[in-house]
């Protein structure tokens, strides 16, 4: 495992690590991510793997809103919520297509998808054909990360590259909201608050 400043070189470097199979943490505007190409199966499993006992699905960030309906349906009503929020930390949970693999979703019909506010991150993602999952960087119950070297503390040698885009701005993880069923519905409260979303 190395950590590099997230310089365009590394940046580089790093999207190939991804489309190559392995394992990437680099910083968001929320939290540290744990990402891979979300169409590998086996990139996929190590995740889990690394995270350790843990039966949630995994979220994927995205460049723009037309790499987000590679892999999923948005409604007018989180297109609405979407166009107001992004990029920004808002996760939204949407039906997903059958393109995606089952296991990145733990065969849930449905993904949560957002796009970050964090030119390093928009930057790997964009350089890794615009999708990468999204997950924090830390082990399953323990606080996520929002430092390379808090990562690095958590996961070391378990990743491939740790990229190191300084402290996170926001450091919590993003809200999410639900907009699979008939009732929109506020899964976790984060920097967006349950007011500004109801405004919209």
């Amino acid at each position: 495992m190395q950590i590099l400043k997230a310089t365009s070189d590394n940046l580089v470097a790093a999207s190939q690590i991804l489309i190559d199979g392995g394992l990437v943490a680099y910083p968001t505007d929320t939290v540290y991510g744990l990402g891979c190409n979300p169409f590998n199966i086996k990139a996929l499993k190590r995740v889990f793997k690394v995270k350790g006992e843990r039966d949630k699905p995994l979220p994927i960030l995205a460049f723009n809103v037309e790499n987000i309906e590679r892999i999923a349906f948005l409604s007018g009503k989180a297109r609405k919520i979407a166009s107001r929020f992004w990029p920004g930390p808002l996760t939204l949970i949407v039906p997903k297509k059958p393109v995606l693999p089952e296991i990145a979703t733990c065969n849930l019909d449905s993904v949560g998808v957002r796009i970050p506010k964090h030119d390093v991150a928009l930057r790997l993602i964009r350089l890794s054909n615009g999708l990468l999952v999204g997950t924090s960087a830390n082990k399953t119950g323990a606080k996520p990360p929002c430092t390379a070297q808090e990562t690095a503390e958590q996961l070391g040698e378990e990743v491939d590259l740790i990229l190191d885009g300084g402290p996170t701005s926001l450091g919590a993880p993003s809200t999410v909201v639900d907009f699979t069923q008939e009732k929109t519905k506020i899964l976790r409260e984060g920097p967006i608050r349950l007011e500004e979303i109801l405004k919209v």
